[in-house]
């Protein structure tokens, strides 16, 4: 049996998203295999290197109940270079987060995700300048509708950054459909989709399929656009969120081939 080497996230870390980021090192470790490759055991796909099944960093088995999951982590390793480098395996790092992390702990990260819900990005609006007003108002007020009409979960909108507790009802609809998500893998992209867009209410929309993966990562940040528009782009910001950009698309992927 090979195992995947200890710079991956480690089982010690049962939040998502800070485990999707983890386990990146200065100096990268060398290719060890030269080919990655999946085979099907007992009803599960697990990742295979040079023919010999990969382990998490937990020591588990490195499968998952969906063949093109565990193709789509095969690509990645298939993809690197002489040296292995995490940062560009985000799937992989999902997958292990999951498995190592989620898969015992998914009560706990239910109510994260719940607590989201409580002080969701989309419910803090601004009474101006107009044009920000309207930017917010169409990339949310169909979230918005979309949760009243799908789930009968009614928010409460405020204005500025003071906090305004949200109905019970609202947020007891908003838990009942996270609860309903049963596999740890899709549980934990939602997560990270979450926590990168500062929203468990874009993630759910995204996730039912109400919003695409443009439209979700757009309506996360209708208000950098805007700061953007008025003050110009910063070279770093950018680079920073096309990074995050990747990891939920990442996600989006894992919630997607997970939920097959």
């Amino acid at each position: 049996m090979t195992e995947t080497p200890d710079w991956f996230p480690s089982q010690d870390e049962p939040d998502p998203m800070r485990a999707a980021q983890a386990g990146m090192k200065p100096t990268l470790p060398k290719r060890f295999y030269k080919e990655a490759g999946v085979e099907e055991r007992d009803g599960l796909f697990h990742l295979t290197l040079d023919g010999r099944v990969a382990r998490t960093p937990g020591r588990n088995a490195l499968a998952v109940p969906s063949s093109a999951l565990a193709e789509a982590m095969a690509r990645e390793w298939s993809g690197q270079g002489d040296e292995v480098d995490p940062s560009t395996m985000p799937i992989t790092r999902i997958v292990n987060s999951a498995i190592d992390g989620v898969a015992a702990r998914q009560s706990e990260v239910v109510d994260d995700l719940v607590r989201y819900a409580g002080s969701d990005l989309i419910l803090y609006r601004v009474s101006e300048p107009a044009r920000l007003v309207q930017s917010q108002d169409s990339a949310w007020n169909p979230i918005l509708d979309w949760a009243r009409d799908s789930h009968g979960a009614r928010f409460t909108l405020a204005e500025g950054v003071m906090h305004v507790t949200q109905p019970e009802e609202a947020i007891a609809a908003i838990r009942a459909v996270i609860e309903g998500i049963r596999s740890p893998f899709a549980l934990a992209a939602l997560h990270v989709m979450t926590t990168l867009s500062g929203s468990v209410l874009i993630a759910l929309a995204h996730a039912s399929g109400r919003l695409d993966t443009d439209q979700a990562w757009t309506a996360a940040h209708v208000d950098e656009v805007y700061q953007e528009s008025v003050w110009g782009e910063d070279f770093e910001a950018m680079e920073r969120r096309r990074r995050r950009e990747a990891d939920f698309r990442a996600a989006s992927d894992v919630f997607r081939l997970a939920s097959r």
